[in-house]
């Protein structure tokens, strides 16, 4: 199986934000303060996605690649902000959220003013403890 295509670079997290649409990037900032906070970590480019701490992913072959603990990418249709190990856990709070879709790790939201911030920092906290067992501690 191929290595994953995700990985950490160099890239500037200020350069990236400046790439965005004026209307993403205080969003995406707003994103980065909470994230910064709630996992203790600082920002790391992994291509085009924002992350946050690392921990240690298992594939379906066995093999083990780094993967953010949290993360988000402002994508074209909605900022997409990564949680591990998904939302199914917490349908009662995911239905305060606001406007919002999701897949299996990905939260999809068109602004941050459509959602209660709230609510996503209790998504995020919860995230991040739940992968306390498997995280990588920064090097």
């Amino acid at each position: 199986m191929s290595k994953p295509k995700t990985k950490p670079t160099d890239q500037s997290l200020e350069a990236f934000i400046a790439q965005q649409p004026e209307t993403r990037r205080e969003d995406c900032r707003t994103l980065d303060a909470l994230m910064r906070k709630l996992t203790g970590e600082d920002a790391v480019m992994w291509g085009s996605i924002v992350g946050y701490g690392r921990y240690a992913n298992t594939r379906s072959d066995g093999k083990v690649d780094e993967w953010p603990v949290a993360g988000f990418s402002p994508r074209k249709q909605a900022l997409t902000v990564y949680l591990v190990p998904g939302f199914d856990r917490d349908e009662a709070m995911m239905a305060k959220l606001g406007k919002h879709t999701t897949s299996k790790a990905c939260l999809y939201i068109k602004r941050l003013s459509d959602i209660d911030m709230k609510v996503l920092e209790h998504l995020v906290k919860a995230s991040v403890r739940a992968m306390a067992s498997v995280r990588i501690r920064a090097r």
